[in-house]
């Protein structure tokens, strides 16, 4: 029970610091924060570091650690550039050879962090380096562009507004009715339910905040595909960590390694998944990367694994492992994106931009000990 307010509490912590953060940039700006148009690139930006944070909580939880996701993005996004610009393959054979290689490289760290039991951070760390070179390699250090219009709308496409407002609604639907018959399920198991008030209320502000952005996005060009490929992994992630034993098996791992070995679950497997899964979030990510830049870059997803790790931090894991939620790491790359975007728009120095992310992933790493120690 202890836990479980501990989540909630940071989940208000996590709103209310929305709340001021957006609405300091917003006078800041002089109204210009909250215009259509940047809450559209705002959304677009938390696109990216979001679907690495799916992948990386994941890892997290189960108390290992991922540094390479950022140069496996970056080698993903220019392989996948190399193949639109320099080989012209087709769209439908890039995304899938790119998917596949994301996954093979995702479980190629994993054997070496289940089977020959190398620490993750040394074997991720390697991983950065040695996936770096192979991108400089692969590009000879230059630019790959520009990429075809069909894999631009990857990364830079809109929905329709009648389309997203469709989907919108058909997602708000779906969750209530999800919702009531999780609720049905545990009255008829005779488990404690929420109270109905605040159920109706946070279904009905779910679905306010939802509709009410794609209202916003559709006063400047639509939901950009990204952010509706976000949404879509999310809820996959959440499934899977609340609804299937994979998900219970991962949260065994990372509370205690040896009991969960103990009661049966196959750790070394359950471990090779799970890197293997990040590796292909980090593919999307990278084919989504390549396609909003227009281009594949030696340099690009450079220092991502840092924005990924602070987006699981912020979003309520702790890097103990066995606590975090998917809802939560998304949130939290939502609060790296709102003062990217924010401080980008004021021309803060880059250096004063590195200070402030730093010193926010300090803090909720220094809260997340805190929490620790009162319960």
């Amino acid at each position: 029970m202890n836990k479980f307010k501990s989540i909630n509490l940071q989940m208000h912590i996590m709103l209310i610091a929305i709340i001021v953060i957006m609405a300091f940039f917003y006078f800041a700006t002089d109204g210009g924060y909250l215009s259509a148009r940047n809450i559209s690139n705002l959304l677009r930006q938390t696109s990216i570091t979001g679907i690495l944070a799916i992948g990386m909580v994941f890892v997290i939880i189960s108390a290992e650690i991922d540094l390479s996701v950022g140069s496996i993005m970056g080698l993903l996004g220019g392989f996948a550039a190399i193949t639109n610009v320099w080989w012209g393959w087709p769209l439908s054979l890039t995304i899938v050879v790119t998917l596949v290689l994301g996954l093979m490289l995702g479980a190629w760290n994993g054997w070496w962090v289940a089977y020959q039991k190398v620490p993750s951070f040394i074997v991720t760390l390697a991983g950065m380096l040695a996936f770096r070179g192979i991108l400089v390699g692969l590009t000879n250090g230059t630019t790959v562009s520009p990429i075809s219009q069909d894999m631009i709308i990857l990364g830079q496409g809109y929905l329709s507004n009648t389309v997203g407002m469709l989907l919108g609604t058909i997602g708000m639907f779906c969750f209530i009715l999800w919702g009531s018959y999780q609720r049905k399920i545990r009255q008829h198991l005779n488990l404690t339910t929420p109270n109905i008030g605040k159920e109706i209320i946070k279904y009905g502000l779910v679905a306010i905040v939802v509709l009410s952005a794609i209202y916003l996005l559709n006063d400047y060009r639509g939901v950009p595909f990204p952010v509706l490929l976000l949404a879509i992994l999310a809820i996959a992630g959440t499934f899977i960590a609340r609804k299937t034993a994979f998900g219970r098996h991962i949260y065994a791992i990372g509370g205690n390694i040896d009991a969960a070995r103990l009661s049966g679950i196959a750790v070394e497997q359950v471990k090779l998944m799970i890197f293997a899964i990040n590796g292909l979030l980090v593919a999307v990510a990278g084919l989504i990367l390549s396609s909003r830049l227009g281009a594949g870059a030696p340099s690009a997803g450079q220092n991502a694994e840092l924005d990924a790790i602070a987006a699981c931090v912020i979003g309520g894991a702790s890097l103990a492992g066995g606590i975090g939620t998917i809802y939560g790491v998304v949130i939290g790359a939502f609060i790296i994106a709102l003062l990217d975007n924010g401080m980008s728009m004021l021309d803060v120095p880059t250096f004063w931009q590195y200070i402030v992310k730093g010193a926010i992933l300090l803090l909720a790493v220094w809260v997340d000990n805190m929490n620790k120690k009162k319960n």
